[in-house]
């Protein structure tokens, strides 16, 4: 049901999905819910990146574990890929047990030549409608990379914000990252593989993935302010994040009310992730 097809446009690709109770019940026990949404209830921000599992066929498989690039997804040449940051809109609530449909396009391409290499940007839209109404606006940013140089020097980090009103420490462990893995069938090795992630990709650790954190970042606002309404979220990685290491989920709401800034520190208090809510 979740498998994508293309559209009669080239340049968009469809794929539909329901909002499975059970899965809601999976991702709410991994975030230490002890309950979870219902059918028919709203399905919390965010937890629609369990859905539209990226079916392609294992012999589509590539050495990362990601689905070999050049289909929807461009070869740029570049072997190292992860999500970068996003921006979403919320118009309409997903329900849990409904039919969802995302339509998904390519809106940028860009390539960039920094102090650690060559780098490519690609921006994807997904518009995601719950029964037919637009639910979601999403614009989602993936980066690629060259291979680990031996010996570059690792980007400068920044320090994360010392103050905030909201704080939540948790110790990502094996457990965490096989199950987030699992919900949304993401095989990339870096996530699980730690030979794989730290002889070949060159990373000191697994690694938390970006979207499990900006997840844990609302949900941080979502367990502050349960009866808030979130408009817009955006969310940009600063900084990997590696198992075993404290995780800092920081947040703080403006003095209007109408914004929550939030972000993730490592257990050095450098700056991972950053993300901003927009309040109705």
């Amino acid at each position: 049901m979740n498998q994508p097809s293309a559209a009669s446009d080239a340049h968009i690709v469809i794929a539909a999905d329901i909002v499975v109770p059970t899965s809601a019940v999976a991702l709410g026990a991994t975030l230490d819910y002890d309950t979870s949404p219902a059918p028919g209830d709203a399905l919390p921000l965010l937890w629609h990146w369990i859905f539209f599992h990226p079916t392609v066929a294992q012999a589509q498989i590539g050495d990362d574990g990601h689905p070999r690039k050049g289909g929807f997804l461009p070869d740029l040449g570049l072997p190292r890929r992860m999500w970068a940051g996003g921006r979403l809109r919320f118009l309409a609530p997903l329900t849990v047990g409904s039919a969802i449909t995302r339509e998904s396009s390519i809106v940028n391409v860009s390539e960039k030549q920094g102090r650690t290499g060559k780098r490519a940007f690609v921006t994807v839209n997904h518009k995601v409608y719950c029964e037919g109404t637009l639910a979601i606006d999403e614009e989602q940013d993936i980066v690629y990379r060259e291979p680990p140089a031996p010996g570059a020097p690792a980007p400068a980090p920044t320090a994360a914000p010392d103050a905030a009103q909201w704080h939540r420490q948790i110790v990502p462990d094996e457990v965490l990252l096989f199950r987030y893995s699992a919900l949304t069938f993401n095989g990339h090795r870096i996530h699980y593989d730690k030979p794989y992630a730290t002889q070949v990709e060159g990373y000191p650790n697994l690694v938390v993935h970006g979207p499990l954190i900006a997840t844990l970042l609302m949900d941080l606002l979502r367990r502050n302010m349960p009866d808030a309404t979130v408009r817009e979220f955006a969310y940009k990685a600063q900084r990997p994040s590696f198992m075993g290491n404290a995780l800092h989920l920081c947040g703080q709401p403006s003095a209007d009310g109408k914004t929550v800034e939030l972000w993730s520190k490592d257990h050095e208090g450098w700056l991972a992730m950053t993300a901003r809510a927009t309040l109705a």
